[in-house]
């Protein structure tokens, strides 16, 4: 598993939520609204810091495959990766069963998996990758 850098965070909070998340990660923290991935058609944000996009906003819904906290709040942690079939071996080797995904429009395959508290980690690759 070659782990290139952080992507993002994610933090899910229902709908009536969100706008008072942005209002203090902007207004407190001092982070920047940016570009939002054609992929994500729900409602969020996509916020930035020194022109990289660190932390996501999304609405919180049951079932999502991403969703780690039915309760709203931290939801995963993003990983940029290399090497997409070893790392699925490894996992899998490890009892870990990854949900996989694909994000055409951002070029990602991703696998989603929690951790032994049960917080949600995402590794992501290149859609192209091997």
């Amino acid at each position: 598993m070659g782990i290139i850098g952080f992507d993002h965070f994610n933090l899910s909070a229902h709908r009536a939520d969100l706008d008072r998340l942005f209002a203090f990660y902007v207004d407190v923290v001092g982070l920047e609204l940016g570009p939002r991935p054609p992929s994500i058609l729900r409602h969020g944000y996509w916020l930035y810091a020194g022109g990289l996009p660190v932390l996501h906003l999304i609405e919180a819904r049951e079932g999502d495959l991403r969703f780690a906290n039915v309760s709203g709040t931290y939801n995963h942690t993003a990983f940029r990766c290399r090497g997409y079939a070893a790392t699925l071996g490894r996992l899998q080797s490890l009892g870990i069963e990854p949900k996989p995904a694909q994000d055409p429009a951002q070029g990602l395959r991703q696998l989603f998996f929690k951790d032994p508290m049960g917080n949600g980690v995402e590794l992501a690759f290149d859609l192209h990758e091997g």
